[in-house]
Parts: C-alpha cells; sequence; structure tokens
C-alpha cells in the first residue's frame, strides 16, 4: 500500500523533497563536489528521469541526474529501505546511463566519466564506513586500475568513522539520517542550513499548499511537474527530461 504524507511532515529523505531540493544546481554541487573530492563546474540537473529504452526489458527512474561542462554524468539515488541486489542496481544504472552517451560513429573513448551515487539510511555494507567507493580495479597488479571512468558510491547515515571522512559529509549524512524533529534543528554547518532553508522553502511555498504527497509512486510525477512549473517561470523553460515511461 502507498505511504502518504502530508507536505510539512516531508524530510530530505523523502523522493519527494528530495527531487525538489536537489533540482537546483546550488543545492546539488556542494553535495557532489563534497562527497566525490574534485571541483566541479557548471551542473545542469533533472530529476525524476526515466530511462526506458525497450518496453521488454526493465527500464530504470533516476532520482537525480546531473552533468558537467565535460560531459561527466552523476546520477544520486536516495536508498530509505535496504533492498537485495543493490550492487546489481548500480550495474545496471550504470548500463543504462551510458546507453545514451555514445551516438552512432564514435569512438568508446568518448564516453565521458560517470558515477552512480547512493545516499543509503542504513549501512549497506555493515562495514561502519560513512562512505564506499567501487571502481574496477585488476586483481593481479595490485592498484592498477582499469580507467574506464565508472565509478559507484554508497553513502550511509550509519558510519562510525567521521576521523576517514570530510567533517562536512558527516553532518550532511547525519542531517539526512535525521528524523523530522532533529532535521529542523540549528546546524553548524553551512551546507545542511542551505538544505534546511530549501527544505522549508519548498514547504512554505504557496504552490504546494498542503497537498498530500504519495512518497512512493506518485510522488515523482507530481515531483516533475511542480520542478519544472518553478524552472519554468524562472528560466522559461524547464531541463528535465522524461525518456518513455516511469519505471525502477
Amino acid at each position: 500500500m502507498a505511504e502518504f504524507k502530508k507536505l510539512e511532515m516531508l524530510t530530505m529523505k523523502d523522493n519527494f523533497m528530495f527531487g525538489a531540493v536537489m533540482s537546483e544546481p546550488e543545492n546539488c554541487r556542494p553535495f557532489l563536489e563534497m562527497a566525490l573530492g574534485f571541483p566541479i563546474g557548471k551542473l545542469t540537473v533533472s530529476t525524476e528521469r526515466s530511462l526506458v529504452y525497450h518496453p521488454e526489458y526493465k527500464g530504470v527512474r533516476l532520482d537525480v541526474e546531473a552533468s558537467d561542462e565535460n560531459r561527466t554524468r552523476f546520477n544520486v539515488e536516495m536508498q530509505v529501505v535496504l533492498k537485495p541486489a543493490l550492487a546489481h542496481r548500480a550495474r545496471y544504472y550504470h548500463g543504462q546511463i551510458d546507453m545514451e552517451l555514445l551516438g552512432r560513429g564514435c569512438g568508446y573513448g568518448s564516453l565521458p566519466d560517470a558515477y552512480v551515487i547512493f545516499i543509503c539510511d542504513f549501512d549497506p555494507f555493515a562495514q561502519g564506513k560513512y562512505r564506499y567507493t567501487f571502481r574496477n580495479m585488476c586483481l593481479e597488479e595490485k592498484g592498477f586500475a582499469l580507467q574506464d571512468g565508472q565509478t559507484t558510491m554508497f553513502l550511509s547515515t550509519c558510519g562510525k568513522n567521521p576521523d576517514e571522512v570530510p567533517e562536512s559529509l558527516v553532518s550532511f549524512l547525519r542531517y539526512i539520517g535525521s528524523n523530522l524533529k532533529e532535521s529542523t534543528e540549528e546546524s553548524e554547518d553551512d551546507y545542511v542550513r542551505r538544505l534546511q532553508a530549501a527544505v522549508r522553502g519548498v514547504k512554505a511555498s504557496r504552490e504546494m499548499g498542503g497537498e498530500v504527497h504519495d512518497i512512493s509512486g506518485d510522488a515523482a510525477g507530481r515531483a516533475r511537474s511542480w520542478i519544472c512549473g518553478r524552472r519554468s517561470k524562472r528560466q522559461g523553460r524547464s531541463n528535465i527530461g522524461i525518456v518513455g515511461s516511469s519505471a525502477r
């Protein structure tokens, strides 16, 4: 059965709120730079974009997808519930994202780097880490990477190694893992305060009013509609792309 929440009860870990806040490049870019550890230039963001290339095969719906001036692709997924085969899901997402990055006649070397990031409200590997980063490596030669441009990262709100990751990342993950009351408490972290302000802005929007949101399935469509409307008013257009129908 679908779970319903009133708008004022949503936090950043709810799909609708996560998409609404992260659809703004000024909110999404600091997160990517903090998680990945390198600066990112101009960023284009889309949310809840569905990729369905054939009706007989499983499509995917990307929570947040972004690209920079170098065509680098970033996919960020909010994962609140532990589900089986999360690593295989990441592999499938990489494949689906790559499908549209190489035009006919283009060489494989023109594929841009791609990052798939899962923000987990649990520890996906039970190793007590805030961050797990995976790349393809050679088993026979230690430290020798395949350099295929593919990186998969899992962030956990349940980490126990704060000294091994940036303090700002720990603050962010603790904010994501907090309940409604805790998420409204004043944070000492600048980025978390920015996100708190963005959440308040979404909740205070007269366009949203007191609408009740399905945070499981139908939230995707409503989030797309609302974000499209905001961007249309601000930019005169929307950069959200929909391919096929919604699927996960």
